[in-house]
């Protein structure tokens, strides 16, 4: 399913401009040269070499970051997926899926509708979901295509002060759609985004047509879509604590959608908002981050929206100048922000305004 990824890539650069750093070439040498600067422009910081990450995750209260990698291409070369593990204390990162720390270790008992192991040569980490087990040992799902469209699971241990992954099993989801974000629920599940289908490419969803659901699959269940949660493009999503609400970024028609998903049929609120909205983020007690393209289209914003009211205001962002472009995530680690891109090789860092 590179094809799909590559095809992807290739419509998106047209909004967005691909950003790089100077001179080296990243730890899988997959990106021959690196083309601008990875110093620190005025308000903003990079760190360097990380390859289309488009979602970031804080990974309990360890002051480590997961971010994924998405395949496709980057600077004339073909990128596969990668999941990186980033020390937001002194920007060193890591690749856990080349480390040798990965193992599989396939769990079919749990997982009996899993084909088989993670295809490491063809794979894209696209969304991603963390549910902590223990300190510092976790639950991690991931969306993922590349030779099969499916939420991959793994246990991600840091116990050891080591970053250990290992791949537990999978759920294939519908390979003509490309799923984009996922949150766990209480019980082991999960919902996840239906952001386009492949053969309808992402112009359908940069013109608001692309129409998907919220799928919702419990172990021992087979994936399915939740009635009254279609959207335009929906692509983050995040829920409250209490599994009552869902929130839903509608990147299509640029609204952050709240599902009351107690009730039957599901209620909804929303907000419009100036960016082209893509994941969502837990910030400050009560508030959700979420982040994109300016509509504009000069640079992008970091939003922040007040769970209860949906009030949104900027709070952060750069313009088209800026040597990162195409952001698609936000997250508040202490007082600072960090973004990372579907297209780039870096993520960055800035203090929240």
């Amino acid at each position: 399913m590179n094809y799909k990824m590559n095809n992807f890539f290739s419509i998106v650069s047209l909004a967005a401009v691909l950003s790089a750093c100077d001179g080296s070439s990243d730890s899988t040498s997959e990106v021959s040269q690196l083309k601008n600067s990875c110093a620190p422009e005025s308000g903003i910081s990079y760190v360097c070499g990380l390859v289309n990450a488009e979602d970031l995750l804080s990974v309990g209260d360890t002051g480590m970051i997961l971010t994924s990698g998405m395949n496709g291409s980057l600077n004339g070369a073909n990128i596969n997926g990668h999941l990186y593990m980033v020390n937001t204390l002194d920007d060193s990162w890591e690749d856990l899926v080349g480390s040798p720390n990965f193992s599989q270790d396939f769990n079919d008992s749990v997982y009996t509708s899993c084909p088989g192991q993670l295809n490491t040569d063809n794979f894209s980490a696209h969304g991603l979901a963390l549910k902590p087990i223990e300190s510092a040992y976790f639950d991690l799902y991931v969306t993922s295509h590349g030779a099969r469209e499916a939420v991959e699971i793994f246990n991600l241990d840091l116990r050891d002060g080591i970053s250990k992954l290992t791949w537990r099993g999978c759920v294939p989801l519908d390979e003509t759609i490309m799923h984009n974000s996922l949150a766990i629920l209480n019980d082991g599940g999960f919902v996840t985004t239906q952001f386009m289908v492949w053969a309808e490419g992402v112009e359908s969803a940069f013109a608001g047509e692309a129409k998907g659901s919220v799928v919702i699959w419990h172990p021992g269940s087979q994936p399915e879509a939740m009635p009254g949660s279609e959207l335009a493009a929906p692509n983050g999503i995040v829920l409250s604590e209490d599994e009552r609400f869902m929130y839903v970024a509608a990147f299509g028609s640029r609204e952050l959608v709240r599902f009351d998903i107690t009730q039957e049929p599901l209620t909804t609120d929303s907000v419009r908002l100036d960016i082209m909205l893509d994941n969502v983020r837990w910030g400050e007690p009560g508030k959700l981050l979420t982040a994109g393209g300016n509509v504009n289209g000069d640079g992008w914003s970091v939003v922040e929206i007040d769970a209860g009211t949906l009030e949104a205001k900027r709070v952060g962002g750069m313009n088209s100048t800026a040597n990162i472009q195409g952001v698609s995530s936000a997250l508040q680690v202490s007082s600072e922000i960090w973004v990372g891109t579907y297209s780039g090789d870096r993520i960055a860092y800035f203090t929240k305004e």
